[in-house]
């Protein structure tokens, strides 16, 4: 039985999603984050070497990482499901937003999860001069980039419904948590294509399904 090692409010919630977009059976162990440094418990590392979550076990394959998570299931559950055809122009957009979601896409979003809470764990005497580093940081490098991608995911679900051409697939599936932390942390449903994908999605019945799996997920509304 597949097994999904779930964090609350994480990117481990898309693995129960796309699950239950399949229909296929699966097991959930749920973990919940420190509540003053908000990682990770100690007891992921009992599955996986850097105690990271999403990782899913399946019989006895460890697997991390969220593409690659979403690859597998897709490859042994999927039965050609959620996936668009080799060799067409949907599976080359498929392929890209699959590594963008993870690579380019959290890499601003996590900056400015940091920087934002830096000031608060500085020491009380550098507290001012930590605030006003984080703050130019934010404004003179995370906060344009963040606009930049905004920018862009607007403009390309301005071109089709669903990030990889007209049909819903993995590809949503994926793009979902950078979208949802976005909003949260840039004000990103301003922009009424990217609000628009979030209340499709958010209505979809296995969606809502994944909710009631998974529990608490700040980043569903």
């Amino acid at each position: 039985m597949l097994v999904v090692h779930h964090l609350n409010n994480s990117r481990s919630q898309r693995v129960l999603w796309l699950l239950e977009e399949l229909g296929a059976p699966y097991e959930v162990k749920r973990y919940e984050r420190d509540a003053k440094t908000m990682l990770a418990p100690p007891e992921l590392l009992a599955i996986h070497p850097l105690g990271k979550s999403p990782v899913i076990t399946d019989g006895d394959k460890t697997i991390a990482e969220t593409g690659a998570i979403i690859e597998y299931i897709l490859d042994t559950y999927g039965e050609g499901r959620l996936i668009p055809a080799a060799g067409t122009p949907e599976r080359l957009r498929f392929t890209y937003w699959l590594h963008y979601a993870e690579g380019s896409a959290m890499t601003p979003l996590l900056l400015k999860l940091v920087f934002t809470a830096l000031p608060a764990r500085a020491p009380g005497l550098l507290k001012g001069l930590v605030k006003t580093i984080a703050a130019k940081a934010q404004s003179g490098f995370v906060d344009p980039q963040l606009k930049s991608h905004i920018d862009y995911w607007n403009a390309e679900l301005s071109k089709s419904e669903w990030f990889a051409g007209p049909e819903f697939t993995a590809a949503d599936v994926i793009m979902s948590f950078p979208l949802e932390a976005a909003v949260s942390r840039a004000g990103a449903g301003s922009r009424p294509k990217v609000k628009a994908f979030l209340d499709r999605i958010h209505a979809r019945p296995a969606y809502r399904a994944a909710l009631q799996r998974g529990g608490e997920y700040a980043y569903a509304d």
